[in-house]
């Protein structure tokens, strides 16, 4: 038996290189003479970087960056093993795990971190930059990433205005001249895994401005400023992207990309199993596992599990997505070429238990699913 084992981490508490060891032990506890491929996928959120490192034999890279609250912190990014090719997490360097509860605030988180990390990557030679945008803490459009790479945000005055997504309120003009020209040179794949507008009720600000630390009263006020910035952004760069699926990801730094960048963003899971050459690695297997740590209704919208499904069908193979938990609306992925769904949980539990024995409960939830498996073989047989 030739099984590809391809999951998702479990966020918060398993890597997916981690997770894709446990799932392999479990198999083998099964079927021991069983070759088990693991591959570790990401969607361009927590983990792409360490995933994509992982699959191609690159290397990681540490870095001390601006926070998204202007402290240092130390982030990573990674060199993919053709040596050319860069992966940065923007979470790595301006995530919501960054801030504390207390101090969440996306009037004035930035993104400027991000931008060190791709100024890192271009100046270690990278031609090619994968930029995976989920999780952030930020609501500034990008322009703390764009200040990085050289651009200026000015007021009426000429004088830059402060970091942060409230005071695009006050932007009056954009100065380019000073941006890296190797940025403006390389090609960036942005990893995304949402369709947001930049504004409006499915917007950067109205969506995920809550969970960031925003009020009711915050999120207009940063939806009217990412509006005002989206003129003035068209007006400096000739174009208008305000309105395009992913122009909302990360705080709008989806939109802060491809107004300054020749970025191009596609759903992260494609960006990923591209880079692994999945396609390749998964034909002739008798079965692709996967799996995150919640599957529900958002994984069948283009979540990695269903991106592994969609590679694997197209070779007409088998997939089962072995998950930390099934929640409401988790039997859509069913229509999206998955074929049975298990959970790793053995009965009930709390989350902080689960979270604690993932990988014991990982491996041996796999060898429950694997133990189904054998016996309809000898059914079959």
């Amino acid at each position: 038996m030739r099984v590809v084992v391809a999951p998702d981490s479990f966020k918060g508490s398993c890597s997916a290189l981690s997770v894709a060891e446990a799932m392999g032990r479990g198999i083998r506890a099964v079927f021991p003479d069983a070759e088990v491929r693991m591959v570790p996928i990401a969607d361009g959120g927590e983990g792409t970087v360490e995933a994509l490192v992982a699959a191609t034999k690159g290397r990681i890279v540490r870095r001390s960056v601006r926070g998204p609250l202007g402290e240092p912190v130390t982030a990573h990014w990674g060199v993919l093993g053709d040596g050319a090719t860069a992966v940065i997490e923007m979470a790595a360097a301006s995530g919501l795990p960054l801030v504390p509860k207390e101090r969440r605030d996306p009037r004035v988180t930035t993104t400027y971190g991000t931008g060190e990390l791709m100024l890192a990557a271009l100046e270690s030679g990278a031609s090619t930059l994968i930029v995976g945008i989920g999780g952030s803490a930020t609501n500034d459009g990008g322009t703390g990433m764009a200040r990085a790479l050289g651009v200026r945000f000015l007021d009426s005055s000429g004088n830059p205005i402060p970091e942060g997504g409230a005071a695009l309120a006050r932007l009056a003009r954009i100065d380019r001249s000073g941006m890296d020209r190797r940025a403006a040179a390389s090609s960036i794949l942005v990893a995304c895994d949402v369709d947001n507008p930049l504004t409006g009720p499915r917007g950067a600000s109205a969506v995920y401005g809550p969970q960031k630390g925003a009020t009711p009263e915050m999120v207009q006020e940063l939806d009217a400023a990412l509006g005002h910035y989206a003129e003035v952004a068209r007006a400096a760069t000739g174009r208008d992207i305000a309105t395009l699926p992913g122009a909302g990801a990360a705080g709008g730094l989806g939109a802060g990309l491809l107004f300054f960048t020749p970025a191009r963003l596609r759903p992260g899971v494609e960006v990923v199993l591209e880079a692994t050459r999945f396609d390749d690695i998964v034909k002739g297997a008798d079965l692709v596992v996967t799996g995150e740590g919640r599957t529900d209704f958002q994984t069948a919208m283009g979540k990695a599990p269903v991106g592994v499904a969609a590679a694997a069908k197209r070779h007409g193979i088998p997939v089962i997505c072995v998950s930390g938990g099934l929640s409401e609306g988790a039997d859509e992925v069913l229509a999206k070429g998955i074929d049975a769904l298990a959970s790793v949980a053995p009965g009930p539990m709390t989350l902080e238990e689960a979270m604690r024995r993932v990988g014991e409960l990982v491996e041996s939830g796999t060898a429950r699913a694997f133990r189904l498996i054998r016996a309809g073989l000898s059914l079959g047989r």
